[in-house]
């Protein structure tokens, strides 16, 4: 009898002690996500030529830290977080098929012509010397509030594109790269406009310019009057120079860009007698989200969603 009766008080126990560990489970699951254990990302680092395993939440912060800076708001590096998570994860599941041979069998490499900007822990601190604590871990906090989410459309990874400044309006996919994705359009981004450094200029001599552009397109032919070598022929919406005759040749304005080092391909080009003057707007291809603008919605009050929301419409934010 006794026996049946601490069984049956071992039981009543049980019954009582479930409900709150199902309650404390459920406060968990709620609570902010975390990064998928075992996850790594296989990264090529272009200055060794080797190809290093790095874990989901190292990634992120060490891409976060070298892609948008340590000082800008929690929900702006929170959206930068999930921007960065979404590409590595399309980019890496696109190399993995195509197995290309540069990347000696990594996802992607560190180099920010191509793809995301990556600083190693030891980089990070040399970098930020000592104000290397704080901005550890305001960043890594950031990453781990939101490295379980990354943006879908249709239920597959988006293109994550970002910038670090538009000319007051983001730029559409399909007018700068020629691919239209619904959530890449033209949206507003005004806050771009009070931006330190929103607007900049560079001089070259007439020389410089002649030397610079022969050097590239040997067959190309300029009129004696330098005012009329840069004929703007066709703008994005957003103001972005989709091509520009110059003297005898009719090139793109990524390519003028490149070219002259500028800020970004929404510029003017004016010869003022002495020299040319280009005057650039913003900073970066213009798709996708503005990182100083997402910075401004946070300050202003908006969460890593509202931020993503707004520059990646239609998209939804997806447990992994």
């Amino acid at each position: 009898m006794r026996k049946q009766i601490r069984f049956y008080l071992i039981c009543a126990a049980l019954l009582l002690l479930l409900p709150m560990a199902l309650l404390h489970r459920n406060r968990q699951e709620s609570a902010s996500p975390s990064a998928p254990s075992g996850v790594c990302f296989r990264v090529l680092d272009t200055r060794s030529g080797k190809v290093e395993t790095v874990s989901l939440r190292d990634y992120l912060i060490g891409t976060v830290a070298a892609e948008m800076p340590g000082s800008f708001a929690p929900e702006a590096l929170k959206a930068q977080a999930v921007a960065a998570h979404t590409y590595a994860v399309r980019i890496a599941e696109q190399n993995r098929k195509k197995n290309a041979p540069e990347l000696k069998g990594a996802d992607f490499s560190n180099d920010p012509a191509s793809y995301q900007a990556y600083y190693t822990p030891e980089e990070l601190r040399a970098l930020l010397g000592d104000a290397y604590e704080s901005t550890y871990g305001k960043i890594a906090a950031a990453v781990d509030a939101v490295s379980g989410e990354i943006l879908c459309a249709d239920g597959e990874p988006i293109a994550a594109a970002y910038h670090a400044l538009s000319a007051g309006r983001t730029e559409s996919a399909e007018e700068i790269w020629g691919n239209a994705l619904p959530y890449l359009i033209n949206t507003d981004s005004a806050a771009d406009l009070n931006a330190p450094e929103y607007l900049t200029e560079m001089q070259f001599s007439a020389d410089t310019v002649r030397k610079t552009l022969t050097a590239l397109y040997p067959r190309l032919e300029l009129p004696d009057a330098p005012a009329e070598w840069f004929r703007i022929q066709k703008s994005s919406a957003a103001g972005s120079v989709l091509s520009v005759q110059v003297g005898s040749e009719t090139l793109s304005g990524q390519a003028v860009r490149d070219a002259f080092g500028l800020r970004s391909a929404c510029f003017t080009a004016e010869w003022d007698g002495t020299s040319f003057v280009f005057t650039v707007k913003g900073h970066g291809h213009g798709v996708g989200m503005s990182q100083y603008g997402a910075n401004a919605m946070a300050e202003a009050g908006s969460s890593y969603r509202e931020i993503l929301a707004h520059y990646y419409p239609g998209t939804e934010l997806t447990a992994v």
